[in-house]
């Protein structure tokens, strides 16, 4: 998770709200995949003060923004504190703004991460990546950022698709975002700063 002065940038509109939004939205995320029944940690990679706290409480382990070379580098560190934790567990990289997430789906979507070496969910809008998996012993090597789908399916990753799904493909980068997010059911830290930001739900 970037540090929250610059996290969601696209959110500006929203003023001071911006920030506060940016943390609930992320505390959503991992409330949702700490339920999840086929996830065993929760490692979550930052450098925010503000941040590490709030997510800690809600059961993550932090672990500071080592390498600080960007997020591929950043999920690649966090994966291997993860492997440092359960050396025989599969690990998967989540977007941190996925304020509708639903355990189930997200379990369904590991379900069938199992298939494949390596996998990804795309997001709503088919250009991004919300969620890249890798089986315990095969590579982990994530292409989030810019066109994140088809530089997925380049490298080989089998996607996921899954029908019924949406909570896990959602991610917010803008407030029509967060109106459309707000339509599926967000967790409480979003509805709450929504409320507060002024927005509602809305397509």
């Amino acid at each position: 998770m970037k540090l929250l002065t610059a996290a969601k940038s696209r959110l500006s509109p929203l003023g001071h709200h911006r920030r506060a939004l940016a943390l609930a939205v992320a505390c959503d995320t991992v409330s949702a995949t700490v339920r999840c029944d086929r996830v065993a940690r929760v490692v979550v990679v930052t450098d925010d003060g503000d941040a590490a706290p709030r997510l800690r409480d809600l059961g993550a382990h932090i672990v500071a923004d080592d390498p600080n070379a960007g997020l591929n580098p950043a999920l690649a560190h966090g994966a291997a504190e993860a492997s440092r934790l359960l050396p025989a567990a599969g690990r998967a990289a989540l977007s941190a703004d996925l304020p509708a997430l639903r355990a189930a789906d997200l379990s369904r979507a590991l379900d069938a991460a199992d298939e494949a070496a390596q996998s990804f969910v795309a997001d709503l809008a088919g250009t991004g990546t919300t969620l890249y998996a890798a089986r315990s012993g095969e590579e982990f090597a994530p292409a989030f950022g810019s066109d994140s789908r088809r530089r997925h399916r380049d490298h080989g990753v089998v996607e996921i698709t899954l029908d019924g799904i949406d909570s896990l493909r959602r991610d917010v980068d803008t407030v029509d975002d967060l109106r459309a997010a707000l339509v599926l059911g967000v967790g409480t830290a979003t509805a709450e700063a929504a409320a507060r930001a002024g927005v509602s739900a809305g397509v």
